[in-house]
């Protein structure tokens, strides 16, 4: 596992985890992002949390400053326009590196991401440097998903364990913890997908980089308010982008076969 650097401790801080920052991107979330912070503050109060706001036309903004006026563990970022989720995510992680904080946390703000199991999460990564809010691990709960929804995602989640190799049931999930450390051993800069695929990248570059990455089951709920940023485009490009990674990868290991055999360095069984 890669360290963290150490640090003097802080009141702020997550006991083997240290100062940490829940980033929540919002875009027209105003009617969740009160409830989701106050869950936040009262399950871990020791984190504090960073809202990405997309400029929301219906006021989430707004709304994230005057949290932020209440509460010093609250504060507000905001963005020129709607540039995604991986964007929005980028940016937190960039604050956070700037700022000192040791870990980060991706949150989704329409309650899907259960805040009472973010204790859990923070405890896993005391022995990890990616700990990934699972839906398909064993004592994981999905709460009020048609059908369709249940095999698209668990389809989804097959193909990019298959086709990329990772060792992992929730490469698509959303809810997870990054050590810093593991942030810096990955090359942020090459990341240019959103939603679905963001994740699957992530999960995909953590993977390669060789930190280790563990599943902590999750209970997720289907939003109660608001519109769902899900579409058929953002899963087309996720399949489409999984494809194309997993043929990279296969062209890439062959050309390593060949070099070894070329050097007298392969092994073959």
């Amino acid at each position: 596992m890669i360290q963290a650097t150490d640090t003097i401790r802080r009141p702020d801080e997550v006991p083997g985890v240290g100062r940490v920052l829940v980033v929540i991107p919002t875009y027209n979330e105003a009617d969740n992002i009160a409830a989701i912070v106050g869950r936040v503050r009262r399950a871990a109060p020791a984190v504090r949390i960073l809202i990405a706001d997309d400029n929301s036309p219906d006021g989430t903004g707004a709304i994230a400053d005057a949290l932020a006026d209440g509460d010093t563990h609250v504060q507000v970022l905001h963005r020129h326009g709607k540039e995604g989720l991986g964007a929005a995510y980028l940016a937190g992680f960039g604050w956070a590196r700037e700022r000192g904080y040791q870990a980060v946390v991706e949150m989704d703000a329409d309650g899907s991401h259960a805040p009472e199991d973010l204790p859990a999460l923070l405890d896993a990564a005391r022995d990890a440097d990616v700990v990934i809010g699972s839906r398909w691990t064993s004592g994981a709960r999905v709460l009020n998903w048609p059908l369709r929804r249940l095999l698209l995602s668990r389809g989804g989640n097959l193909y990019a364990r298959l086709a990329l190799g990772m060792p992992v049931s929730d490469a698509t999930g959303g809810y997870r913890v990054y050590r810093i450390s593991a942030l810096d051993a990955i090359d942020l800069e090459s990341v240019t997908s959103q939603g679905y695929s963001f994740q699957v990248e992530l999960s995909r570059l953590a993977h390669q980089a060789g930190v280790r990455i563990v599943e902590v089951p999750i209970t997720f709920a289907e939003r109660e308010r608001g519109d769902s940023k899900m579409s058929p485009k953002i899963v087309a490009e996720a399949l489409w982008r999984i494809t194309a990674w997993g043929v990279q990868d296969r062209r890439q290991a062959v050309r390593r076969g060949l070099h070894g055999t070329a050097t007298g360095q392969a092994r073959w069984p």
